[in-house]
């Protein structure tokens, strides 16, 4: 005879063989009501996939004294997740198009946010709690489908609780879902669709302690597409400059598929991500028919439906797709990944890898290969930022002014020791007059040159004075259009002592220089090299007091990333140095 247990928020009986929480995802389920008792403002959970959403929004539910509407984007995750809640023995209703329900009487509804968005007058009552699965999905456009479901449930509910779970609170296109995170930090974000992070666990943890079964990473695919040639500006990579590549690279997907197949020989099921639709097809085309099949975004969602039933079953073993079966994808027989396409970043990455994580009989491990080079540690923690390049790793940088450790990133010499790093802005918080705000000191800026504020490096007002900040690319193309003029991309810096004034050498690609002369023994020169140079160091940022202990710290500077100096009888004098570019120009050593 099972065990009933009473919970200590709710009078209902629960047989503890039915449902039982693991200690992590009750530790979620207390930070949310922990959250909501204090505060209306909308909050975000991260659960790795394969962390069981579905059993902390069923506890949620259950625990709700009052109505509360659970949304999914697919309607396969609006079953799956109210049959989870079912499990308790708790009725509820579905509001889905795709599973041919539409009942909202119910004190919780499980709903699609496509039909629900249709048909708002069938909303039309009060609910207390929303809960968004996968919600980094959500669009903060006040015409998109969730913003105009909340702002018609909100003049039912003025103080509408809003929560929000997801594997993925970052992505690139749109940047982080949420602002405040519970740990003491700033996300940076201009527009989140949610306000605080109240709980993370990570992928590492579940791994460790497994609750997911171990990935199996192949470091030497026997080829790879090189698809950093494809990125755009906002570290991107648009479908036509990918298919272009594909086409040229016919040869490297035959020999990829080629090896796919070797090695999922004794594989149960093969998940196959696929750049493009044209990429897809291709790779269709060196898959036997009947053990592959594709699902895209135009996929009927019957033929969709029929093809991920007979996957599951372990009736074709190929399961090819294009950007459609990253999230709310259950088939726990997956044990082997193969990237064919880019990821902009590690929370996708991951969430790829998840597909195939999920514990299953006889499954020790999950064979991953990356064919596209993503050079992602499935273990690091997310940045934030699209990664600058592939020597880029995940570095620990601490703030100068309030002792937050940020994650950048950054690049490590051969001794893991710190050579630079690319943050902006310290994302610790900070407490002043009993109001928690982001730490305002900047690793990277932009220097008013009126009131001498520093700003953000995209500004283009100061937010100090409010005057207007040169645009760098303009005052580029200016001093380029000048015959007096010379501009040159700085591709190093050197510090020389001579005469007991320090001599700054900057040097292009090709070894011409341009120098500058400071005597450091005078107040208001070292106060001027200070402004200019002292907190622009890689690490310990600080200023100086004399030239031996600016001699001293010379590889600690960053070099400026242009130039710009005018003619001034024989010499060159020095007008300006641009730091933390970001325009149309190149840079040095950047492909042209």
């Amino acid at each position: 005879m099972p065990v009933a247990r009473i919970d200590g928020k709710s009078n209902s009986l629960i047989p503890d063989f039915l449902f039982k929480l693991r200690d992590y995802q009750r530790q979620a389920v207390d930070a949310v009501i922990h959250h909501f008792q204090k505060s209306d403002e909308s909050a975000l959970i991260v659960l790795p996939t394969g962390a069981g959403k579905s059993l902390v929004i069923a506890e949620l539910a259950r625990l709700a004294h009052y109505p509360i509407l659970v949304l999914a984007h697919v309607s396969e995750l609006v079953e799956q997740n109210a049959a989870k809640y079912r499990l308790l023995g708790e009725s509820c209703s579905i509001f889905a198009a795709g599973l041919n329900e539409k009942e909202t009487d119910q004190k919780v509804c499980f709903a699609s946010i496509q039909s629900a968005s249709r048909n708002l007058d069938d909303f039309n009552r009060y609910y207390s709690l929303i809960i968004i699965d996968e919600c980094h999905r959500v669009s903060c456009d006040k015409d998109s489908q969730y913003q105009q479901l909340l702002m018609h449930l909100n003049t039912f509910n003025p103080k509408l609780k809003v929560l929000g779970l997801t594997a993925t609170p970052y992505r690139l296109n749109q940047g982080w879902c949420y602002q405040y995170d519970y740990r003491g930090f700033v996300r940076p974000t201009k527009q989140p669709a949610f306000t605080h992070g109240i709980y993370e666990l990570t992928l590492a943890t579940l791994i460790r302690r497994g609750y997911l079964t171990p990935p199996k990473m192949i470091d030497a695919p026997i080829a790879q597409y090189p698809f950093d040639a494809c990125r755009d500006s906002k570290g991107l990579f648009p479908e036509a400059a990918m298919n272009t590549l594909l086409v040229r690279s016919k040869r490297v997907t035959q020999a990829i598929i080629g090896q796919v197949i070797e090695l999922a020989e004794t594989r149960k099921g093969v998940m196959i991500f696929a750049a493009t639709v044209r990429h897809a097809k291709e790779i269709m085309g060196y898959l036997s028919e009947q053990s592959a099949a594709l699902v895209i975004a135009n996929t009927p969602a019957n033929e969709r439906s029929e093809t991920i039933k007979q996957f599951k079953q372990q009736k074709i073993k190929y399961l090819v797709n294009v950007s459609v079966l990253t999230t709310g994808f259950d088939a726990p027989h997956v044990d082997m990944i193969a990237l064919l396409r880019p990821t902009e970043s590690l929370s996708l990455f991951q969430q790829i890898v998840g597909r195939g994580l999920r514990l299953s009989p006889d499954k020790s491990d999950c064979l991953v290969i990356d064919y596209a080079g993503n050079g992602f540690n499935l273990y690091q923690p997310e940045v934030g930022q699209p990664k600058p390049d592939s020597d880029s790793v995940p570095v620990m940088v601490p703030c100068p002014e309030c002792g937050f450790s940020n994650t950048f990133w950054g690049k490590l010499d051969a001794d893991g020791q710190l050579m630079e790093h690319y943050g902006r802005r310290c994302q610790g918080l900070i407490e002043i007059d009993h109001v928690q705000q982001q730490c305002n000191y900047r690793f990277r800026y932009k220097q008013c040159p009126h009131c001498l504020g520093e700003n953000d490096i995209a500004a283009r007002q100061c937010q100090q004075c409010g005057e207007t900040l040169i645009d760098p690319d303009e005052q580029l193309k200016k001093a380029l259009s000048l015959k007096d003029a010379k501009v040159i991309r700085c591709a190093g810096i050197r510090f020389f002592n001579e005469q007991n004034q320090l001599v700054i050498r900057y040097y292009d690609e090709d070894g011409v220089e341009l120098s500058e002369k400071f005597d450091l023994k005078k107040t208001r020169v070292l106060k001027q090299f200070n402004l200019i140079f002292a907190k622009r160091q890689w690490l310990d940022p600080k200023w100086i007091k004399n030239l031996e202990q600016a001699m001293a710290n010379e590889r600690n500077y960053r070099p400026p990333d242009f130039v710009i100096a005018r003619k001034k009888g024989h010499f060159w004098k020095i007008q300006a140095r641009i730091f933390d570019y970001q325009g149309a120009y190149r840079l040095a050593n950047q492909e042209h």
